[in-house]
């Protein structure tokens, strides 16, 4: 028999799992827009003093050798911030399917114990 109580309990259950998932990604992909915002200023902020340096310099080979140093610098920059945003990312997967992890695994084990029986 259908009973409403333990339906409006599974219904809140699931309610509370789904804002605590909810909260958790906001939280991540702010996180994740705050870094990029910062990445973005700051190599905003070094190509413009590459540039000022580069317009001082009075030979083809000491532009070639800023020029290099720039690239392999913002080259390696932009590695770095890749590589931690991506971890960022796992990290918000990982949380996000956190408030479901202790639900799931019930559901689970209610469907092994009824396969069992």
């Amino acid at each position: 028999m259908f009973n409403f109580e333990d339906a409006n309990k599974k219904s809140k259950e699931t309610m509370d799992t789904m804002l605590k998932s909810y909260a958790s990604l906001t939280k991540a992909f702010q996180a994740i827009a705050t870094e990029a915002a910062d990445y973005s200023k700051k190599a905003f902020e070094d190509s413009v003093a590459h540039i000022e340096k580069i317009s001082t310099v009075k030979s083809v080979e000491a532009a070639f050798e800023l020029q290099t140093g720039y690239v392999k610098s913002a080259y390696e920059g932009y590695i770095a911030e890749a590589t931690k945003i991506g971890e960022m990312y796992a990290d918000l997967a990982k949380d996000a399917y956190k408030p479901y992890e202790a639900p799931v695994a019930k559901a689970t084990a209610a469907v092994k114990a009824a396969a069992a029986a």
